[in-house]
């Protein structure tokens, strides 16, 4: 009995990692592209709505459904793209500290 207790008390021990901001080289760098690549993200998504609502317009004025289905289609992905690209820091913020409250 004491053995399973040992072994549950080790497997539940603290490690003491955390995430800290000196830890590699290069960090900022890495910041830097990843704000480059939110940046690239945006804009994809503004020239993906733009389009789609080209694409939309076009067909609903034409009288093809499939190109209106398609159109409203892009304009909602390109939309859901946005919201998550400009919400990736708060999205991965809110379950950094839902997982760091898991004890």
């Amino acid at each position: 009995m004491n053995d399973v207790r040992l072994r549950m008390s080790l497997l539940a021990a603290d490690p003491g990692v955390t995430p800290n901001n000196g830890g590699l080289p290069g960090l900022s760098v890495l910041k830097q592209i990843v704000g480059a690549l939110l940046t690239w993200g945006l804009v994809a998504c503004v020239a993906a709505l733009v389009v789609s609502v080209i694409i939309w317009a076009l067909g609903h004025h034409g009288g093809n459904y499939s190109q209106t289905t398609s159109g409203k289609t892009g304009v909602l992905v390109s939309a859901g793209g946005a919201v998550l690209i400009g919400g990736a820091n708060a999205i991965v913020a809110f379950f950094s500290g839902l997982g760091a409250g898991i004890h």
